[in-house]
């Protein structure tokens, strides 16, 4: 399920935080968001924007310390 969840803080600030999208596409679909609100002060990029449509996301587990 795609989301983008608008988070308003005490002091004024907002962040946006969108899930179920891949790649560049999260930053597509929020960028309304961000028009009407005004400039960046911060980027955070999660693993799935460097996954592709048809990649699937692999962890690695240390399983001996």
């Amino acid at each position: 399920m795609k989301k983008i969840t608008v988070t308003v803080q005490e002091d004024g600030s907002v962040e946006i935080e969108t899930s179920g999208f891949k790649g560049k596409l999260c930053l597509e679909e929020s960028q309304f968001v961000k028009d009407l609100l005004g400039h960046e002060i911060a980027v955070q990029l999660c693993p799935t924007f460097y996954q592709k449509d048809n990649e699937t996301m692999k962890r690695y587990l240390p399983i001996c310390g």
